[in-house]
């Protein structure tokens, strides 16, 4: 039998499914796959490989809101895909509708610019070279996948500029509106495992799509013909610009803007710091040197490597990759240890305690710290009245601590939640910068480069026409404090938690003394995540099972606590406190009577459902700290189990 008559067997025996004989199908008459690519379809269709090639052709891989992501290197590597290499990381992406490969590459490429061409004719009313900025981290085909996004660009007759090494997700960001491009890419799979990796969309604003380019850009995407791919897999550089270093100081630049208290840096801090292999080195470490930091490096993360040698995981949201540092830490006797991701857009931290011995904080209460501190020193300054105002504002997503809401509150700030992805925080800004451009065109007749006016004059203005951004992020270790930037940028927030912890050496406060001053002011917050995986397709009818229960059949006790609010955010109509419509998602937020609350969400990226539980408890004076410390995560942990159960039962339909 023919490949082709094996695989129609194999789909009548149900060792394939249909969706896989189909997408064999197509790919293998095509006629845009190399020689290799053919070779190692046959190949594993020759070894009777079934369930690696459902794997692979199953479906052919969403390019959904925010790009596409999955594996780049198959469960079993063909010796055509291996081709000359002689290393661990194959010659060749994985062949596969679903891999992210340079098929798919080529084809979100393509999709993105027809795209971003539409778009300029019916922005300017004339036809404009569509201009591209593309960054790539350490992952494995993360060069090669720049260069030949970048090669397709100019191809189709865009204007495609790459740096000349790895840098991070928030330099793509500041990037994109520093150099006036349509669009920007980054390849990363921020810190998922070393097999995947990923194609991230920005537009203009420096922030990841939003409607209604997202779903513009994904229609484009999927318009696109494979019969058209074969013309675009040899990469032509001749037109690619390399961007000059100069860039890459203007970013550095950029990120000084967020110091409020550049003589705290004085008040010297041992700090060791890790990449954890990724691109972190590129600029955290240089903007620590310039500040004076007293700075070790973890030497052996310092390596740029995609295989992530030294940790099971490179995500610094859990506490095996803060490991290496904070052994270092022991051995030097610094007081802070800080991690960045692979794209070095997350960022955790470990501090010393009174015993000594390092503690690991969570992305809520670094975020909460982080906008105590920043409001106190905006108030120092002069910028922000005592008393506060609605004209500043904190922008968080909901499934973030309320901690920072109460902080906020307390301070008179203009409070924002998003839905979940720094996307909706990008966008917000957009709007704000957007409404003091317009407004001061139409009452001064004034026209502003937003991105070349100081951080005084820009928080001015934006204060007496529009909103002032003081800070926010995300509970997954993502923060913001500069809108030049529209994406989580933890070269920027490595630096600001340095001279929070060097301005309160000064004071003579720990990091976590600050902490507990916050709980004992605003309260005492404690947050849980849990999360259930259910893999493979069983999986996925199951978290379908647990969203749509949640709301057909809506909870109305969870333990031993009575549900007294229940917000769907798929189906209510809801504003933010601007008065702008929050769009429409599967996310539920409930409120109990104990006042406890908890959010459930799908994982965008991974086979899980995810429940976010929050706790706020009175602190009555200093001394009782230490009990409702110890109680609420008593009442936290009940209410875990109680709410994993139940959801359970909610998974079998």
């Amino acid at each position: 039998m023919t490949t082709l008559e094996t695989i129609k067997q194999a789909g009548s025996d149900e060792k394939l499914l249909a969706s896989t004989v189909s997408n064999l199908e197509a790919w293998l008459s095509g006629g845009f796959l190399p020689a290799w690519a053919l070779q190692s379809i046959e190949a594993l269709v020759a070894a009777s490989a079934w369930d690696e090639l459902n794997d692979r052709f199953y479906k052919t891989i969403a390019f959904g809101t925010g790009g596409m992501r999955d594996r780049t290197i198959g469960g079993i590597v063909t010796d055509a895909e291996k081709g000359n290499s002689t290393g661990p990381v194959p010659e060749h992406a994985a062949v596969g509708a679903t891999m992210l490969n340079d098929f798919n590459i080529i084809r979100a490429t393509m999709g993105l610019f027809e795209y971003c061409r539409e778009f300029l004719i019916k922005e300017l009313g004339y036809a404009e070279q569509p201009r591209l900025v593309i960054a790539h981290d350490v992952r494995h085909f993360s060069r090669h996948f720049c260069e030949l996004a970048a090669s397709v660009w100019t191809r189709l007759g865009g204007f495609a500029m790459i740096f000349d090494g790895p840098r991070s997700t928030p330099q793509l960001s500041f990037t994109v509106r520093h150099v006036g491009a349509t669009a920007g890419v980054v390849i990363t799979a921020s810190h998922n495992p070393p097999q995947y990796n990923g194609f991230k969309a920005y537009f203009s604003d420096g922030a990841q799509v939003t409607p209604p380019h997202d779903n513009g850009i994904i229609a484009r995407v999927n318009a696109v013909d494979n019969s058209t791919l074969a013309a675009y897999l040899e990469k032509d550089l001749s037109k690619v610009i390399t961007l000059p270093a100069s860039v890459d100081a203007d970013y550095i630049e950029a990120v000084g803007e967020n110091v409020l208290a550049q003589d705290a840096f004085e008040n010297k801090i041992k700090t060791v710091f890790t990449p954890i292999h990724g691109t972190g080195s590129v600029a955290s470490v240089p903007i620590l040197k310039n500040y004076g930091v007293d700075l070790v490096l973890v030497d052996e993360q310092e390596v740029q490597d995609g295989a992530f040698p030294t940790v099971k995981s490179p995500n610094p949201e859990e506490s095996a990759a803060l490991d290496m540092g904070i052994r270092k830490a022991k051995e030097t006797g610094a007081e802070l240890v800080i991690a960045t991701d692979p794209d070095a857009d997350r960022m955790g931290v470990a501090v010393r305690d009174t015993d000594g011995e390092m503690k690991l904080l969570t992305g809520n209460q670094i975020g909460s710290m982080l906008l105590a501190y920043r409001i106190e020193r905006f108030r120092e300054l002069g910028v922000l009245p005592e008393g506060g105002t609605k004209s500043a504002a904190l922008l968080k997503t909901f499934v973030t601590t309320p901690l920072q809401d109460r902080i906020a509150e307390a301070n008179g700030l203009k409070i924002i939640n998003t839905l979940t992805g720094f996307k909706w925080i990008g966008k917000k800004l957009a709007e704000y910068e957007d409404k003091l451009l317009d407004t001061l065109i139409e009452e001064e007749g004034i026209s502003l480069d937003y991105d070349s006016t100081d951080l005084v004059k820009r928080c001015e203005l934006l204060l007496k026409y529009s909103t002032f951004y003081i800070c926010g992020g995300e509970e997954s270790y993502g923060y913001l404090a500069s809108d030049r930037v529209r994406d989580k940028d933890a070269n920027a927030a490595v630096l600001m938690f340095v001279e929070m912890a060097s301005y309160l050496k000064g004071e003579g406060k720990s990091v976590l003394q600050f902490l507990d001053e916050i709980y004992i002011r605003y309260g005492f917050h404690l947050e849980s995540l849990v999360n259930i995986y259910y893999e493979g397709a069983a999986g996925s009818q199951k978290i379908a099972n647990i969203l749509r229960s949640y709301r057909e059949d809506k909870p109305t006790q969870i333990g031993e606590n009575k549900v007294t609010q229940f917000l769907d955010f798929g189906v209510q109509d809801l504003k933010d406190a601007d008065g702008v419509e929050i769009p429409k998602q599967d996310l539920y937020f409930l409120t109990l009577d104990n006042g406890y609350q908890y959010a459930v969400r799908g994982s965008g990226t991974e086979p899980k459902i995810k429940f976010y539980l929050f706790a706020a408890e009175k602190v009555s004076k200093p001394s009782a700290l230490a009990d409702v410390k110890a109680k609420t995560r008593v009442t936290l942990d009940a209410l875990a189990a109680s709410i994993k159960a139940d959801a359970e039962r909610r998974a079998e339909g």
